[in-house]
């Protein structure tokens, strides 16, 4: 076992080959921030699976859809930070920081129209030039419970 983490890059920002963090930093800039939807394919690849916990999401409707939603409900929504953890072979260990103002329903929880700050940490696989899968853990549903008082 402590072989193996050893076998881990372990990266900052700054050091980190600029190909898949940039990768990753434009494309969240592209479709969270801009919400250009065309990029999807450029990005993810068509057989694309998210985890989410025990759920399962898929394909390029599944991105298109997240980001409709996110957008609507949180329209001024900024990625603060992305940070690369760590990379092993063709995974990436990333998280994001994210912000925004809560106008619109989201997930049944109703607006607070508040900002709210949340992070996101996500592993994402890469096959060639694309991302197939990521794991995703997020403190959004929590950040917009705690506005509601």
């Amino acid at each position: 076992m402590i072989e193996e983490l050893l076998t881990f890059k372990i990266m900052r920002c700054y050091d980190y080959p600029m190909d898949r963090a940039e990768f990753i930093r434009k494309a969240n800039k592209t479709l969270i921030e801009k919400g250009d939807l065309s990029a999807i394919g450029v990005y993810f690849d068509p057989e694309y699976i998210a985890y989410a916990g025990e759920k399962m999401y898929c394909g390029h409707d599944f991105i298109e859809r997240f980001v409709q939603q996110l957008r609507k409900s949180i329209p001024d929504v900024r990625v603060l930070n992305v940070e690369v953890l760590l990379e092993h072979g063709n995974r990436l260990a990333w998280q994001r920081t994210l912000q925004g103002t809560h106008i619109e329903t989201m997930r049944g929880i109703p607006p607070s129209n508040k900002q709210i700050k949340w992070r996101e940490m996500l592993v994402s696989h890469f096959e060639g030039d694309k991302i197939t899968e990521e794991w995703l853990v997020s403190d959004l549903a929590s950040q917009l419970f705690s506005k509601q008082a």
